[in-house]
């Protein structure tokens, strides 16, 4: 499977991104520059965090106008795989590729520790093939990380089981002193109606080697390649 990691001005977990894949999941993996106008022949596309032009209006605000975003829109709607991971997860719901929007966080400082997460749906190919309920350790690090959205979109989520992770205890229970930011129902991470489009404040490209204290972000991943596997032999 070809990678695809977009690169925004500001963008500082490029390279994070760019590492697990080449080195840890040993896939193909090229650097998309944000003023691109075509896109190469990927099947995967990953916008990373960091502070896209500099975060400047609200995050993701000025990103979601880069010429490359056309391109991200049509894989997108072309049922492809693309994640957005934390300033990414940001962009994609400014470009209404996701639902809902992203607050201060409610304690209004910047946090950057380990959390631990629960999955709740198996809907995307990112957790397909990882087990409902599962707790993964991966590390937050944002200030704007507070994701919201209306009653009716998030009754929408529920039913449709696009919330895929919430931030919970060691015990899996999701409470809101489990909850870092303030997100609405815990949300720590959503896909799109068809699955394809992934959105998540947490990094797991940060925690793919277990000398990072975690190696739970490398499942995503490979769940993913194991989805791929499952079409082409299907």
């Amino acid at each position: 499977m070809k990678f695809g990691v977009v690169v925004f001005p500001g963008s500082n977990c490029d390279h994070d991104c760019y590492h697990g894949v080449k080195e840890v999941l040993r896939q193909p993996v090229q650097f998309i520059w944000h003023g691109s106008r075509t896109l190469p022949a990927v099947d995967c596309l990953i916008l990373p965090g960091g502070f896209s032009y500099g975060d400047y209006l609200r995050t993701g605000a000025i990103a979601r106008f880069a010429e490359i975003m056309d391109q991200v829109r049509e894989h997108a709607q072309s049922g492809k795989p693309v994640i957005g991971i934390c300033n990414g997860f940001q962009i994609l719901l400014e470009a209404g590729l996701l639902p809902g929007a992203m607050l201060r966080n409610r304690n209004l400082n910047f946090i950057c520790k380990y959390v631990l997460l629960k999955v709740e749906s198996t809907r995307s190919p990112f957790i397909r093939y990882i087990p409902k309920d599962k707790l993964l350790r991966i590390p937050v690090a944002h200030g704007e990380g507070n994701y919201y959205c209306d009653a009716e979109t998030l009754s929408q989520l529920r039913a449709n089981r696009q919330i895929l992770f919430r931030y919970c205890d060691s015990q899996g229970a999701v409470t809101d002193a489990a909850n870092p930011n303030g997100s609405v129902d815990n949300i720590a991470g959503i896909c799109n109606a068809q699955g394809n489009v992934v959105g998540m404040m947490p990094h797991p490209e940060r925690c793919m080697e277990t000398a990072m204290g975690s190696a739970d972000g490398l499942e995503l991943f490979r769940s993913l390649l194991q989805s791929a596997q499952s079409l082409v032999s299907g």
